[in-house]
């Protein structure tokens, strides 16, 4: 049957690809052409038309694209005090390709007395009459991208303070859009994800950390982030093994942090990549606790060819033999944008994407909310 609350049948990630529009204002706006203001005009109007198309195709989970941002994690922790940008020796490895040389860093004491992306939600519910959802990187992107180095050993000479100091931010962060009416929020986790890497857990080690202890951390991280929601707030968290100008990062199946996402983890729902065999199989899901829903990925984001409604029923019908059906639902398996790069697909491939997913969820869960 359909959901009336989220995740919803018929889901997805939150990013899009940028609109031409939007593309040459942010070049126009380094370049020095036009004001912070102009831009703003211009990612308010391309905004108001994704959320007009998003209702237009059927969804009932809203977002604005991450259009006021260019990364799906930098841009929100430059948000917390006590972090600044910088430029990286090199940028992050995916297959094929290196992303753009930015990082963030932390120079002083982490902390919180409101955040600008409070903002950025507080447009996007004031243009939809469905649920807006907001997007955030999970805490765990702050230190599983580059771990120690970037970490100011003077306002952190201890890791377990500095642990301390995001969960606490985080949390204030979390409550922050709870306040502001927000009742459904993704977080964003990576570096989870790419512990079902070896060659990432190698990358770890080296690193002088223990990836065992780390998805721990991270785990408990999320537990904290949410720790002061009201009752009538869904988070949910979303597994990515990486996703830059459709490459990716990692690869792996559930199975090395099922007992994380699962049992220790208290989130409502969970977002998880199942588009290629570099995420496994669905045997992990039989952890799944009966109070929370799957939302399966089996609708890829890096290409443009349009999936089957069979091959992907056919698929929702392989996980349904693990756990019950009623506990699934269907997205892409990410956004179309992590980075205002975007994958490798026009826009009229993506709607075509999300429409496929929505009108497959109809068949299969009864048509609905």
């Amino acid at each position: 049957m359909p959901s009336s609350k989220p995740p919803f049948r018929a889901d997805h990630i939150g990013s899009l690809l940028r609109t031409a529009a939007l593309r040459d204002a942010r070049a126009q706006r380094q370049r020095g052409e036009i004001t912070v203001a102009a831009l703003k005009a211009v990612e308010d109007r391309e905004i108001e038309k994704i959320i007009a198309k998003q209702a237009e195709i059927g969804l009932q989970a809203i977002s604005d694209g991450e259009f006021r941002r260019s990364w799906w994690h930098l841009d929100f922790l430059a948000g917390l005090k006590g972090t600044e940008w910088y430029e990286m020796d090199q940028g992050i490895a995916f297959s094929g390709t290196n992303t753009r040389a930015q990082g963030i860093r932390v120079v002083g004491k982490l902390a919180c007395d409101g955040h600008p992306m409070v903002q950025h939600f507080k447009f996007l519910q004031a243009h939809t009459d469905r649920t807006a959802k907001m997007t955030i990187p999970a805490p765990s992107a702050l230190y599983g991208r580059t771990g120690r180095a970037p970490i100011s050993r003077a306002a952190y000479p201890s890791l377990d303070e500095f642990f301390a100091d995001l969960g606490a931010v985080y949390r204030k962060v979390v409550r922050a859009f709870a306040d502001a009416g927000c009742r459904y929020l993704q977080l964003d986790e990576v570096f989870i994800a790419m512990l079902c890497d070896d060659a990432y857990c190698q990358t770890v080690k080296q690193r002088g950390d223990d990836p065992k202890r780390l998805g721990e951390i991270y785990g408990d991280l999320i537990n904290e982030a949410m720790a002061d929601i009201p009752a009538d707030m869904t988070v949910t968290m979303h597994l990515c093994r990486g996703n830059y100008k459709s490459t990716f990062m990692g690869s792996g199946g559930y199975d090395p942090v099922a007992e994380i996402l699962f049992n220790r983890i208290k989130v409502h729902g969970y977002f998880l990549e199942y588009d290629s065999d570099r995420a496994g199989g669905f045997e992990p899901l039989r952890r799944l606790p009966k109070d929370r829903r799957a939302v399966l990925g089996l609708v890829t984001s890096k290409t443009g060819a349009l999936e089957s409604k069979e091959v992907i029923k056919r698929r929702i019908d392989e996980a349904s033999r693990v756990v019950a059906l009623e506990q699934l639902c269907l997205s892409p398996q990410c956004g179309f944008a992590s980075t205002e790069e975007g994958n490798v697909l026009a826009e009229t491939e993506q709607w075509a994407k999300l429409r496929r997913v929505v009108e497959v969820a109809d068949e299969v869960w009864g048509k609905g909310p």
